[in-house]
């Protein structure tokens, strides 16, 4: 018997069959496999186009998990394509799977296998089976789906166009929008709608354009909600049968009886109106206690339950027929029931009467109620009522309002009117009250009846108004003279058809005051209105009166009040009548038995504005370096603020710089300090608490500075004033020197013969032979002086010289002078006639005049002439009385000069020609020069100077030429007479 054997050489013998078997055994396994899967048979489908599902079933034995492969067929597209676990149906004994299609099932044909699955290992396919779509051949037409699909709000819905055969497909349109397109066979082409929303009432169309933008075909698909009731309950309104109510809180956007809501109660099915309603109802003729609400639509359902017992739900109805009974002050309401068993029912009843737009609630209890009386009315007042009511036990919740009754009530005498008193300052004034409410009136007005008179007195005024009238105007001037009392009563009565108020009156004071003196507070403009603080006042046992008025009104101003009772001290002051930018001014008066009395003012603004002008006459002042800028008020019409201050700005260009801020209002100058030189241009702008006004701009050019100017002017007149003062002492204390040098005493030329015959002025005219010759001796010594000077100490007090007394004997005594008389009239001493001078001429006689010298500044020159020459006569004596003013004959010396080596021309003759040139000239001027060669007569006379008086200092002018070159003289007597003034020790 063979045996196998072990030995090492046979270890890769084993390996070998190892593998063989193992590989055997797989083949095994895999051929057993094939026998167990088997293929899927009688595949069969079934479609719901409406909700595009399909239902898939076959028989595959044992089998639970399949692959399933859906294509489109004509594109050969896979749809769907996965693995699912299928049981076998215990009903059917086959496999059942549903699948939904995102496009409607009639957009294309398609085409599914199925195949069995386990593990890894798959069966064969089944046959194909194909769903026909509706892009058949034979479906030439153009198709749209789905047709008229009704959609949630949010879904997302796929639609598809199948193209006419032969045609061109365009774009697909949902509402107005273009879509985006899918081809999905050679003839239908889809679209999806994502997330839509809210379609209209009719819906939203959807429509398939061809190539040429044509609408060939298009669908409707309605987009809404599902109904979502809420608040059902159930009540009675008979106490029998019942109301059940419930809120739709959303409409479902779904209508007509396809589309719409379908409601079902204690499973009694009802349709209700179509259109939107969100309380809804249904009445049942029997209380059932229990209730159940379905509600139902294309969309979903919703179920709602209640239950009560029907006394705690009842509700009743609205009362019928309203009447009433209207008095004065109350009225009566009357109403029906319109079931019999509210004649058992208790009851609470609500009545809401309404006046001037006021509603006020009365509330009344009782079995059957049917009446209530309203009290408090006012009288011939418009009212309007309703009534709703509720049971007492177990209440529930009012009924309905009834319908609304209107009423008025009756009329009595009026209440007595609000009236007041403006008074000027001169008597006048005005009565003026408050026209009455229709309330206050209490009936139909027919006028007002206003009363002046005196307590004290029989005067008394009485006027009658009509209704539309509610001041008055007064004068109490004639009562202030005729009454001894010190006030006036003014009363007010009001007037309708069913009598006369009560008096209304106000004490006037008829002796005025002034202005309240007390100060005026601040009133401040909130929400509420001027608020308004005050303390108490224990003489007010009646009220207080607050009285405002515009502040820039003086005269019978339109005036507002309101009345305070005694114990407030405090009030808000709204009207309709406050604007903003406007000051009104508050009073506070106390009123009492006597007249009323001011306690306290005010003055505010609703709202504060800029001014509305600028400051008045802004003026600039140049002050050296500064500028002094003045201004006036600003109108208190135009502040339309209070007044905060001003901004002082300076102009460079169109930039305002700001200078300074005044901080108070009452300022009306500002200086700018340290300008230099230039144009200026400076703006003043006036500001409150809302900001500033436009401002008002004044320019000013800058000039040089004049103060110095005029000190120096004023130094300079000063000084002048101390020089002269000076020179004026010192000419006071050497008056007699002064009067030596400049007004010494001059005789008057006396002259023989008898000159009664005629007064006029001596003209004295050199003839051709009365030259003064001067005979020189020849044994004169040349080396001696000519001129001997005389000092002034020997000179007496009146400017005479010592005498005749001879100084030098080698000299010359005197000179004769022969004058030639033309006239044999004798001249008027002391008469002076200038018309005569020229035409008068004295007798034939000779004049002896003596040469005395020259005279210079502290010396004096006389000649000595020769005894010999003197032998014509002696000289006679001047007449010291004889002197005249402007007529022809002597004329006093006002200048001499010093010789010199250099001969000036002459300085101006001091006194007119016309003077000058009358008879005897006064010689102003000598000159020391030498002799020419003008013939021998000239010479000497050249040589030595003019003949002069006895007492004169100065020479005779012997001819015009002198004359003449005496006016060309340089003034130098100034500075002779100055150093005569300086060195003289005379007093």
């Amino acid at each position: 018997m063979p045996h196998l054997s072990v030995n090492p050489s046979s270890k890769p013998n084993c390996s070998t069959v190892w593998l063989i078997s193992v590989l055997l055994g797989l083949l095994a396994v895999h051929t057993n496999a094939n026998d167990v899967l088997t293929v899927p048979q009688q595949v069969s489908l079934s479609t719901n186009m409406d909700s595009q599902q399909l239902s898939i079933s076959w028989l595959a034995g044992a089998a639970t998990t399949f692959d399933l492969m859906i294509l489109r067929t004509e594109l050969n597209e896979t749809v769907f394509y996965e693995t699912v676990s299928v049981m076998v149906s215990q009903l059917s004994g086959r496999h059942e799977w549903n699948w939904t299609s995102v496009e409607p099932l009639q957009c294309t044909s398609l085409s599914f296998k199925i195949c069995s699955r386990e593990g890894q290992s798959t069966s064969e396919w089944s046959n194909t089976e194909i769903l026909q779509g509706s892009d058949l051949p034979s479906e030439e037409e153009w198709q749209m789906f789905p047709l008229d699909r009704v959609v949630p709000v949010g879904a997302n819905t796929t639609f598809c166009c199948i193209v006419k055969e032969g045609k061109q497909f365009g774009t697909i349109n949902y509402g107005n929008k273009v879509m985006n397109t899918t081809r999905l066979s050679r003839r239908s082409y889809a679209t999806t709608v994502v997330n839509q929303g809210l379609s209209g009432p009719s819906g939203t169309n959807v429509v398939c354009y061809n190539s040429f933008k044509e609408i060939v075909i298009g669908a409707v698909v309605f987009v809404g909600y599902p109904p979502l009731p809420s608040d059902f309950v159930c009540e009675t309104h008979d106490l029998t049968s019942a109301v059940c109510l419930w809120n739709e809180r959303r409409n479902t956007n779904l209508y007509k009886k396809t589309r719409g809501t379908r409601y079902t109660l204690n499973n009694r099915t009802f349709n209700l109106s179509w259109s939107w309603n969100p309380k809804k109802e249904r009445r049942v003729d029997h209380w059932e206690g229990n209730w159940t609400l379905l509600v139902v639509n294309l969309l979903g359902q919703y179920s709602l339950t209640d239950s009560a017992e029907l006394s705690h739900r009842v509700t009743p109805v609205a009362p019928e027929n309203l009447t009433f009974v209207a008095h004065a002050t109350n009225a009566t309401v009357l109403w029906q029931w319109k079931y019999d068993g509210y004649s058992s029912l208790a009851l609470f009843c609500q009545v809401e009467l309404t006046s001037q737009g006021y509603k006020t609630n009365h509330t009344f209890s009782g079995v059957g109620l049917r009446a209530v009386v309203l009290p408090d009315l006012y009288p011939y007042e418009d009212y309007s009522v309703q009534v709703r009511c509720g049971a007492q036990q177990n209440f529930w919740k009012w009924g309905s309002w009834s319908e609304t009754m209107s009423f008025t009530s009756s009329s009595i005498v009026p209440e007595a009117p609000d009236m007041w008193v403006w008074m000027n300052k001169d008597y006048t004034g005005q009565v003026i009250w408050k026209p009455l409410t229709r309330r206050q009136s209490r009936g139909l007005m027919t006028g007002y009846e206003v009363t002046l008179w005196s307590p004290g007195e029989s005067l008394q005024h009485t006027e009658i108004l009509p209704p539309d009238t509610f001041a008055v105007p007064v004068n109490l001037t004639q009562m202030a003279t005729a009454s001894s009392d010190n006030m006036v009563m003014a009363t007010v009565t009001a007037k309708n058809t069913e009598g006369v108020s009560l008096p209304a009156s106000v004490l006037i004071p008829l002796r005025l005051t002034d202005a309240d003196p007390r100060a005026v507070s601040q009133a401040v403009y909130t929400d509420s209105g001027f608020s308004l603080f005050w303390q108490s006042d224990v003489n007010t046992t009646c009220a207080y009166v607050v009285e405002w008025h515009n502040t820039s009104c003086k005269w019978n101003c339109p005036v507002d009040w309101i009345k305070v009772a005694p114990g407030n001290t405090n009030v808000s002051i709204e009207s309709a009548n406050f604007q903003p930018g406007v000051r009104y001014n508050f009073s506070l008066y106390s009123i009492s038995s006597e007249a009323p009395e001011l306690l306290q003012r005010w003055q505010g603004y609703m709202q504060e504005l800029v001014p509305s002008s600028p400051v008045l006459s802004l003026l600039t002042t140049q002050e050296d370096s500064d500028i002094l800028l003045t201004w006036g008020h600003i109108p208190l019409v135009s502040r339309r603020g209070f007044l905060l201050g001003y901004n002082i700005y300076i102009s460079s260009g169109s930039q305002l710089t700001l200078l300074a801020n005044l901080s108070d209002p009452g300022s009306r100058s500002y200086t700018v300090k340290g300008l230099s030189e230039g144009s200026y241009k400076f703006t003043v702008k006036a500001y409150t608490s809302a900001g500033e006004d436009t401002g008002a701009t004044a320019s000013i050019m800058l000039e040089p500075f004049t103060d110095w100017l005029i000190l120096e002017i004023l130094a300079s007149l000063g000084v002048t004033a101390l020089f002269l003062v000076i020179v004026t002492f010192l000419c006071y204390k050497k008056r007699k020197w002064v009067k030596k040098a400049f007004y010494p005493d001059i005789p008057e030329p006396k002259l023989p013969g008898d000159w009664s015959r005629s007064q006029a002025p001596l003209d004295v005219k050199p003839p051709h032979h009365s030259l003064v010759h001067m005979v020189e001796r020849p044994e004169w010594d040349s080396s001696k002086e000519a001129l001997v000077v005389i000092p002034e100490e020997d000179e007496d007090e009146d400017g005479q010289g010592i005498g005749d007394e001879l100084v030098d004997t080698d000299e010359p005594t005197s000179l004769r002078y022969y004058n030639q008389v033309v006239d044999e009239r004798p001249i008027r001493p002391r008469y002076p006639d200038s018309s005569d001078s020229s035409a008068s001429s004295l007798d034939s006689a000779r004049t002896d005049v003596t040469y005395t010298g020259i005279q210079t500044s502290g010396s004096s020159f006389v000649f000595q002439l020769d005894p010999q020459g003197s032998s014509e006569g002696h000289i006679p004596q001047a007449d010291p009385s004889f002197c005249a003013e402007g007529g022809g004959g002597y004329r006093p010396q006002m200048q001499s000069r010093v010789p010199s080596d250099d001969t000036g021309p002459a300085s101006p003759n001091p006194f007119p020609e016309s003077q000058a040139a009358s008879g005897y000239k006064p010689q102003s001027s000598w000159q020391m020069d030498s002799p020419v060669d003008d013939g021998e007569g000239r010479s000497r006379a050249s040589s030595l100077g003019s003949p002069t008086s006895i007492a004169s200092t100065q020479f005779l002018l012997p001819d015009g030429e002198d004359d003449t070159e005496e006016k060309r003289q340089p003034s130098s007597s100034a500075a002779t007479w100055l150093t005569n003034l300086l060195s003289s020790t005379k007093p």
